[in-house]
């Protein structure tokens, strides 16, 4: 990610770009509204409903859900799991272009170093959403409800007069505790799920 990042801004020049250097018409897009409803939020919102309801309606989207839970299974069942997993990065791509182009249009001012840092904040939304670090579990609703209290929670802990090292580690602390819970709870169900197979397996004996 690093040399990436590296490469982006040496191919940049490390150059901005100015309100003044976009078209009026795609500022328009950030700042515009339908019927009352800002224009970004009807696309966010448009995202999110198609993207759960792939992943919870389309074979493909379950075969995603069976991949993350694991993949050497997904394999011997006969996914195709290499090229699920590609086409999950080019589609996770495809919308960080998408998030960038909007982000140009509500700013209007870009830089190279736009975006730094966002890549944990993407993963402390998702973990905080009830999605596993390891896959398999969690929504996409879930994922844009953890979005929402992680932004709302940086932007009351300033309003509170709390200190920037100790908002990072307020975060940090929740995306720690999300994880822990996570595999608490995954822990607990492995071996409710042990115990009942063994009480099958006695009943079936007797």
């Amino acid at each position: 990610m690093y040399i990436y990042r590296g490469i982006n801004v040496a191919w940049t020049g490390s150059d901005r770009i100015n309100a003044s250097d976009l078209p009026r018409d795609f500022r328009g897009l950030g700042t515009d509204q339908l019927i009352g409803i800002p224009i970004l939020t009807i696309i966010a919102v448009v995202v999110l409903v198609l993207a759960a309801w792939y992943l919870r309606n389309m074979r493909g989207g379950r075969e995603f859900y069976a991949i993350g839970s694991d993949p050497a299974a997904a394999h011997l069942y006969g996914l195709k799991v290499n090229r699920r997993i590609i086409t999950a990065f080019v589609v996770s791509g495809a919308l960080s272009g998408l998030a960038g182009v909007l982000y140009a249009a509500r700013y209007g001012t870009v830089s190279s170093a736009a975006g730094f840092g966002w890549e944990l904040q993407a993963i402390g939304a998702a973990v905080i959403g009830g999605v596993a670090i390891s896959g398999g579990v969690g929504t996409v609703w879930g994922a844009a409800i953890g979005a929402f209290l992680l932004l709302t929670i940086n932007r009351a802990l300033p309003i509170l007069g709390i200190d920037d090292f100790w908002q990072r580690a307020v975060v940090g602390a929740l995306i720690l505790g999300a994880i822990v819970l996570d595999r608490v709870l995954a822990a607990r169900q492995h071996r409710r799920l042990i115990a009942q197979r063994f009480s099958d397996q006695g009943e079936e004996a007797r």
